[in-house]
């Protein structure tokens, strides 16, 4: 009797045992389904979803090739006819609660890796970011293009969460008006007409040709932007404009050797009586341009008012009415775009591009606010100066 008793306790341990086991096993399952790999995995069956189903959908979702684009009589099949509710589109203080599509696009003549890897650092989640690029058609667009290409390769096959929803990339389909890309030449005056209305014609394909039905914003943001927030996207979005900008600095060498910053976009500004009253002398093609010192507007440059961290009454936070955005970072939402504001190549009550596409929202009742104090950091050029009055 005892050996039996024996025999039953080691058959109680082994069966304990057993069950200790099993239970190790089934925690370590729960964690293998909750770690990152099945986060990866539910990350690429949300991208998967969002997809688009034909050629013809946007361009802001990316395009999952039919399995069976072929009829039964080898015919193909038409593209089906899908209804979108642009009623039920938000653009909230909270995009990414509410899972609202980001459409970032960048006219792009140069590629800069540290623009990049600036996106990259983003934290908006990535599966809801949209890209779009337009690049010239001459040898510096090429090279951008290529640049650009290669690094969408690597990042499009890299980790889940790092990816974008999709990318597009158009090329001009006209010439650029001017052949180099430096920056005297850029910004010299005389040039300022032809190169900004070829810049107003670019973002006007840009936007209207990747704009889908799911975008709830649109930010701007030029090619050599190198330096901003990771929390750009939110920060910009919290504050419930229709049309909003940051302030746009670029890092430079000064005269001592050192490396420091200086205002970039003039662009941003509030209105005054002296613009006023010299627009009242031009003529109809004639355009007034900001930041040159044969054309004083005495407007009130949103760079010139900038404070910085340190200072008694700096605000990331603080928050002007601007007359003219410039468009080096520039927040819209998508509804702005969609009820007809563009970026118009000519003279619009003589001004043009950006600062045109403040006024022409102003007139379909949309406002501009600017962030004086919220800094966007722009690349220095190699090898170039640049006067601190000749930045447009």
């Amino acid at each position: 009797m005892a050996y039996f008793d024996m025999r039953q306790s080691r058959s109680t341990s082994r069966t304990q045992i057993l069950a200790i086991l099993l239970f190790v096993v089934f925690i370590y399952f729960i964690y293998e389904i909750n770690s990152s790999p099945s986060a990866s995995s539910d990350l690429r069956q949300r991208k998967s979803d969002a997809a688009a189903d034909n050629p013809l959908s946007p361009p802001t979702s990316a395009f999952r090739k039919q399995q069976n684009a072929l009829g039964s009589h080898g015919v193909r099949r038409p593209p089906p006819v899908v209804h979108y509710q642009l009623n039920n589109l938000t653009a909230t203080v909270f995009p990414e609660k509410n899972n609202e599509k980001v459409l970032i696009l960048t006219p792009l003549a140069r590629f800069y890796p540290e623009y990049w890897n600036n996106l990259l650092a983003l934290t908006y989640p990535h599966e809801h970011i949209s890209l779009g690029f337009v690049t010239p058609k001459n040898k510096e667009g090429n090279a951008a293009t290529a640049a650009l290409q290669e690094a969408i390769k690597i990042t499009q096959s890299g980790p889940e969460e790092q990816r974008f929803q999709s990318i597009t990339i158009l090329r001009q389909d006209f010439d650029p008006p001017l052949i180099s890309q430096e920056e005297k030449e850029r910004h010299a005056m005389a040039n300022q007409k032809a190169r900004r209305s070829t810049m107003a014609l670019a973002r006007n394909s840009l936007v209207f040709t990747t704009i889908g039905p799911h975008t709830s914003w649109v930010l701007w943001l030029d090619g050599d932007i190198i330096e901003t927030p990771p929390t750009l996207i939110q920060d910009l979005a919290s504050h419930d404009k229709d049309i909003i900008v940051p302030n746009c600095f670029q890092r430079y060498i000064n005269d001592n050797g050192k490396s420091d910053i200086r205002p970039y976009d003039f662009n941003s500004w509030r209105d005054s009586s002296a613009a006023q009253e010299l627009a009242a002398t031009m003529g109809p093609d004639e355009i007034l341009l900001e930041g040159y010192a044969e054309m004083p507007t005495y407007r009130l440059l949103m760079a010139k008012i900038a404070k910085f961290a340190g200072d008694a009454d700096y605000d990331p936070k603080r928050i002007m009415p601007l007359d003219g955005v410039g468009g080096t970072a520039l927040m819209v939402k998508a509804h702005v775009h969609r009820d007809g504001a563009m970026f118009p190549p000519f003279p619009f009550y003589h001004l043009i591009e950006t600062e045109g596409f403040a006024k022409m929202a102003r007139r379909l009742n949309y406002e501009s606010f600017g962030l004086p104090d919220y800094l966007v950091r722009s690349s220095p050029h190699k090898n170039e100066r640049i006067l601190a009055n000749a930045v447009g």
